[in-house]
């Protein structure tokens, strides 16, 4: 039975290998350390961290997430270690809350290698602290047990760490943030949170198959202020802790790995204007059949973008638990043989052979249980996909999607773009598409660099250049596309016109603001008009005054596109653009470059924020995205054209006649 502590509380641990689970309402660093008989830390090497996750006994999360799992086998830790700790911080630097009193309460939980719990804790009553230590792991008397701890500290990472008898805690606590750093950077942004609850999670077959999430956690009435991303899979009890929109098919069973429920019980809208549409019953025995937009919105749209985060989610979460299955039927395996193997009777005649042969059978019995509930899984999200992707609008669409060709421009902006598609290896044909909210929160980078993947190292150079710039244009087009005639402008700096083929269709469908900037004097000349409409716009929001704009400043959305950079760029021009790129997003002016970042190597680290500061994809596939849930390096796709068609000058056409009909 599980202990539900509270601060101070102590419970014994039935075991030494153990798993410390902990979902938050928002993206959290998690770390550990190491303290001997007096709890004293001995050193940086007895402490795990995003930038050194792992310890003789103990390894931590890479990467900042609102779900984590820390794997501790207290037998292995180092000699005269007595004591584990657990920290959680708020990641600085990153735009996001910078107090737990602003932030669902975290939640932590004890369990053994089959995912049964222990004991578990909810941090409550913190305010002002951006860092806490969670609980405790420590032996007393060659027994070990748990405390929670819950100890707050507003002083930071670096108080927390100073706490503990950490030497230098200010600089150790700057190394662990900008690892942090460097991993939110590659991975992509949740959607806003909704007070509509989770996605539904459903139960898995065996009892060896981990789950991936903890029970419920009371969830504190906190505004919602903040994105999160956390929720529950593969658990009989569905975890009610704000979650991201991603809303989407409920996936309810019982604990023999029943099918997906597509009802959405916990999801309501006071007086939404349409009910969303419901699947028709299931026949006894049969999975309930997916439909298009079951989800909760305001609209369609809003409904398949929800559906299409849930989706998203479910995939990471049913493949954590599926890799999570496998590792524990691979340590069951090692221990069982060093068992067998440790008796010296066992290494005569054949019992070692036995044992091996016994180990290595069950280890595969549970792979394939983990397995098979994988393939349930995989097969009813593909089911979903199958019956979404039909029904996604342009925005949502890929370009063989029908829906291009009878296309009109929108009298306002859709929710989303679709950039590209998302897929793991256990199922490659199952692909999710990559939304990212509109207006744009942060520019794109399309990486032309040949070290960006084994795809791009084995292409020509100019090959790759050119076709990144080709992802750029179509990009752009898909920007033109589902904003309304003249509210969306797209400028171009291409310093040597070297690029004059990809952006061909722009030009000849008379979609760009002006010609491609070229030469210095083009480069200075864009970036001072876009930096001025940055500082005008600024300078208007902050005094109220947005009537006293000048008339001839063009308020729709701009869009910069800035190929080779940092060719044609001096110092002045690199500094405007750092600028575009931080400020410019609030008042409307994006960024959409094509580099290579070691070509801009010259600069040294000063335009590494930069690099972070964007969401870096690739004009081929790569595997270098991560989801905000656990963290698993996703292989990104881009969208392409359809060989032969000609839909991205349908699309531009449709763009120019859109603006003459309006008289743009």
């Amino acid at each position: 039975m599980t202990a539900e502590l509270v601060r101070g509380q102590n419970h014994t641990l039935p075991q030494t290998r153990l798993e410390i689970r902990v979902s938050a309402g928002t993206p959290v660093v998690a770390g550990a350390t190491l303290g001997d008989e007096r709890g004293t830390v001995r050193g940086i090497e007895w402490i795990a961290h995003p930038g050194s996750p792992q310890l003789p006994g103990l390894e931590v999360s890479q990467q900042a997430a609102a779900d984590h799992r820390l794997a501790v086998d207290l037998e292995a830790l180092p000699t005269g270690a007595h004591r584990v700790t657990v920290l959680l911080a708020l990641p600085v630097g990153v735009g996001g809350p910078v107090r737990f009193g602003a932030v669902p309460a975290p939640f932590v939980a004890v369990t053994g290698l089959d995912g049964t719990e222990i004991a578990s804790f909810t941090l409550t009553d913190l305010d002002a602290e951006s860092a806490v230590s969670a609980l405790e792991l420590y032996r007393r008397q060659d027994v070990w047990k748990v405390r929670a701890v819950g100890q707050g500290y507003a002083g930071g990472l670096a108080a927390m760490l100073a706490d503990q008898g950490v030497t230098e805690p200010a600089a150790l606590a700057g190394t662990i943030q900008e690892a942090v750093t460097r991993g939110l950077a590659r991975s992509v942004a949740p959607p806003p949170r909704t007070p509509e609850g989770d996605r539904v999670r459903h139960a898995t077959g065996s009892a060896d198959h981990r789950p991936t999430a903890p029970p419920p956690a009371p969830e504190p009435p906190e505004p919602l202020t903040d994105p999160a991303a956390t929720g529950s899979a593969h658990t009989a009890q569905p975890h009610t802790a704000p979650g991201p929109a991603a809303a989407g098919p409920a996936a309810a069973g019982t604990s023999a790995g029943g099918p997906i429920n597509y009802a959405h019980p916990r999801r309501q809208h006071a007086a939404p204007p349409s009910p969303p549409p419901t699947a028709p019953p299931a026949q006894p025995g049969q999975p309930a059949q997916p439909v298009a937009g079951d989800a909760t919105g305001w609209s369609m749209d809003e409904r398949l973008y929800n559906q299409i985060w849930g989706m998203f989610e479910d995939l990471a979460r049913a493949v954590a638990a599926y890799r999570s299955a496998v590792d524990f039927a691979e340590s069951r395996m090692d221990q069982e043989l060093d068992r067998a193997l440790s008796d010296p009777r066992n290494r005569i005649g054949g019992a070692g052979d036995r044992a091996r042969e016994a180990a290595r059978a069950k280890r595969d019995e549970l792979t394939s249980r983990a397995r098979e509930a994988l393939d349930r899984d995989l097969a009813q999200l593909a089911a979903e996909a199958a019956v979404v992707e039909p029904a996604l609008p342009a925005a949502y669409a890929g370009w063989g999607n029908p829906v291009w060709h009878a296309h009109r421009i929108p009298m306002e902006i859709p929710m989303a773009l679709r950039i590209g598609d998302l897929h793991l290896p256990e199922r490659t044909d199952l692909r999710i598409p990559l939304l990212v909210r509109l207006p744009l929160e942060r520019g794109i980078w399309v990486d032309s660099g040949r070290a960006a993947s084994e795809a791009a190292a084995l292409m020509d150079t100019d090959r790759l250049r050119r076709l990144a710039m080709e992802t750029a244009v179509a990009h752009a087009a898909r920007l033109l596309a589902v904003y309304p005639p003249g509210e969306f402008a797209v400028h171009v700096i291409d310093p040597a016109g070297s690029a004059a083929g990809p952006l061909a269709p722009l030009v000849e469908a008379g979609v760009l603001a002006g010609p491609p900037a070229a030469g210095p004097g083009g480069v200075a000349s864009v970036l001072a008009h876009l930096t001025r409409r940055v500082d005008l716009v600024q300078m208007a929001v902050r005094a109220g005054a947005a009537d006293s704009l000048p008339p001839d400043l063009d308020t729709g959305e701009q869009l910069l596109v800035v190929n080779d950079f940092p060719h044609g760029f001096d110092d002045r021009a690199v500094t405007q653009l750092r600028y575009l790129a931080d400020e410019g997003p609030a008042v409307g002016v994006h960024l959409l470059m094509v580099a290579d970042r070691e070509e801009a190597s010259a600069y040294g680290p000063i335009l590494d924020p930069l690099w972070r500061s964007l969401l870096r994809i690739t004009p081929v596939a790569d595997s270098h995205l991560a989801d905000p849930w656990v963290g698993h390096a996703w292989t990104y796709e881009p969208l392409t054209v359809p060989p032969g068609s000609r839909v991205l000058e349908q699309v531009l056409a449709a763009v120019a006649e859109a603006r003459r009909a309006a008289g743009r």
